[in-house]
């Protein structure tokens, strides 16, 4: 499975739906939490291409994007192929 890793905070439910929806998948994820690790958020926005909300998710070299982002690509098929792989 490819690496996954999500920037989140923890007062943000779209962040929590998306780590639940990952977790259905059975999929395992890094969670970089940016209130308690405010250095990392430049990082994230970088990596987001200005993207400043959270979640911003990213599976291998993939921006999936946000939570809205993450459950259209499982609604398209996309997403179980992408984690498979």
């Amino acid at each position: 499975m490819k690496n996954i890793e999500i920037y989140t905070s923890p007062l943000c439910g779209f962040c929590h739906a998306a780590k639940r929806l990952l977790t259905q998948k059975g999929a395992s994820f890094t969670e970089i939490d940016v209130l308690a690790h405010p250095d990392r958020k430049p990082e994230m926005i970088q990596r987001a291409n200005g993207g400043r909300t959270v979640p911003q998710i990213f599976i291998g070299d993939i921006h999936v994007g946000g939570c809205d982002d993450l459950f259209a690509m499982d609604r398209s098929g996309k997403l179980d192929p992408l984690l498979a792989v």
